[in-house]
C-alpha cells in the first residue's frame, strides 16, 4: 500500500514553493526567528518532498501550537556547551529540534573536515521531525552522516505490553558521486507515530502486527491504537534492541531524559520544555580512504544492489531510491496534502492572516 497522502480522493496537491512560503510565513507569524523559520521548514519539505508525509508539513500546526504555548523557545540562543577533540555538545536552549540538528550536523561537519570524524551531541533540544534530513545535509557536502534522537514512550519491548521506547529513528546518508545520496532513514518501530495519525486522517487500515490497544492485542484502526510494535514482527527483539541503542547515544550520553520520562509529544502539557537528546555524527571519506576508491567502490555497491536479481514482478531499490523517486515526482506535480493537514491550514492561514497555498484548488 502506498504509505503517503498520495492518490486519495480527499487530499489536494499544492507546489512545493507555495508550501515553502506559507510554511515560512505561518512560523514567523507565530513569533519564531529567521534560522527557527529556515530550519524547520527546510526539514519539513524534506519529508513532504520525499514522501515522508507523518514528518512532512502536516507537522506545522504541532510546531505552531508548541512555540506559541512555550513547551518550545522560537527565537534561540543556541551555544556550544563542551567540545574536546572530534566531539562536542550542543545546548539547544529548548528551542526547535530542527534548528539544533541542522547546527549540530554543520558543526559535525567542521570538526570532520579539520579531524576526519565529528560528533555532537544535542541537550535541551524538542522534536526535530525527519531524521533523514539532517543525515543528508551532511552527505550533500561530502561527508558520510549519522542523525539519531529518542523521544517520549510509544512503543512496546518484543512481547512487551506498555510502552516503553519513543519510536527513536535511525537515519544514515552517504555521498554518491554525481548522484544523490544513498539514504537510509528509519523508525525503530514498526511504523512511526505520525504515519498512525495520517492513516487516521485518511481513514485506511494500519498494515498487520503495527500497532497495539492498551493491553497489547494487535490493532488495525488507527483509532485504537495505544503503543506501536517494535521493528521486527517476530523477531521484534531487534527493533527494541536499535532502540536501545538510540537511547543510549540520545539521552544516556547527552545527560537528557529517557523515552519513558519524557512528555507526550501529543499534550495536554504544551507550555514545559520536554528535554530531548539527540546525537549526529560526521565522518570524512577521504580520512579513511582516497576519494576516488571511496567513490568507486560505492557506485559499484550501488549499481550492483541495483543491478541484482529480482522476485517476479518487483524491483530491488536502494536505500533512499524510492523517496528521491517520489522527489522527482512531487517537483513536478506538488505535494499531497491530507484532509486534516488541510483544516490544520486553514486554521493557521485565518488565525495569522496567511494566505492558503492550495486556495482554489480542488481535491483529488
Amino acid at each position: 500500500m502506498n504509505t503517503t497522502a498520495a492518490h486519495h480522493p480527499t487530499s489536494v496537491t499544492v507546489p512545493i514553493a507555495a508550501l515553502d512560503d506559507f510554511c515560512r510565513a505561518v512560523l514567523s507569524a507565530a513569533g519564531a526567528d529567521p534560522a527557527t523559520c529556515d530550519a524547520v521548514t527546510r526539514a519539513m519539505l524534506h519529508g513532504s518532498r520525499l514522501g515522508v508525509d507523518s514528518h512532512g508539513v502536516r507537522l506545522l500546526h504541532h510546531y505552531v501550537t508548541v512555540m506559541t504555548g512555550g513547551r518550545v523557545n522560537p527565537r534561540p540562543q543556541m551555544q556550544l556547551a563542551s567540545a574536546f577533540g572530534a566531539v562536542a555538545s550542543l545546548d539547544a536552549k529548548d528551542g526547535h529540534g530542527a534548528l539544533a540538528a541542522y547546527r549540530a550536523m554543520d558543526h559535525a561537519v567542521e570538526l570532520a573536515e579539520r579531524l576526519g570524524i565529528g560528533a555532537v551531541a544535542i541537550r535541551n533540544s524538542s522534536h526535530f521531525g525527519p531524521a533523514g534530513a539532517f543525515a543528508v545535509a551532511a552527505a550533500d557536502k561530502g561527508y558520510i552522516g549519522l542523525a539519531v534522537c529518542n523521544s517520549d514512550s510509544f512503543v512496546r519491548l518484543h512481547d512487551g505490553a506498555q510502552r516503553f521506547h519513543g519510536t527513536n529513528p535511525i537515519a544514515c546518508a552517504v555521498p554518491l558521486a554525481e548522484s544523490r545520496p544513498w539514504l537510509f532513514d528509519m523508525a525503530t518501530s514498526a511504523v512511526p507515530y505520525n504515519r498512525v495519525q495520517l492513516y487516521k486522517s485518511l481513514g485506511w487500515k494500519l498494515p498487520e502486527g503495527v500497532a497495539s490497544r492498551a493491553s497489547g492485542e494487535d490493532t488495525e484502526d488507527p483509532g485504537e491504537a495505544e503503543m506501536l510494535a517494535p521493528l521486527g514482527g517476530a523477531f521484534g527483539f531487534k527493533g527494541a534492541g536499535l532502540a536501545g541503542l538510540v537511547e543510549i547515544l540520545s539521552a544516556v550520553l547527552t545527560g537528557m531524559k529517557l523515552s519513558f520520562d519524557i512528555a507526550p509529544m501529543a499534550g495536554p502539557d504544551f507550555s514545559t520544555p520536554r528535554g530531548l537528546g539527540a546525537f549526529v555524527l560526521a565522518i570524512r571519506p577521504d580520512a579513511f580512504v582516497d576519494i576516488e576508491t571511496f567513490e568507486r567502490s560505492m557506485r559499484r555497491y550501488v549499481e550492483t544492489l541495483r543491478n541484482s536479481p529480482a522476485r517476479a514482478g518487483a524491483r530491488v531499490l536502494a536505500p533512499g531510491d524510492r523517496e528521491w523517486e517520489e522527489a522527482d515526482r512531487r517537483a513536478a506535480d506538488g505535494v499531497p496534502i491530507d484532509p486534516a493537514t488541510q483544516q490544520a491550514f486553514r486554521e493557521l492561514a485565518s488565525r495569522f492572516g496567511v494566505e492558503l497555498p492550495f486556495a482554489g484548488r480542488k481535491a483529488g
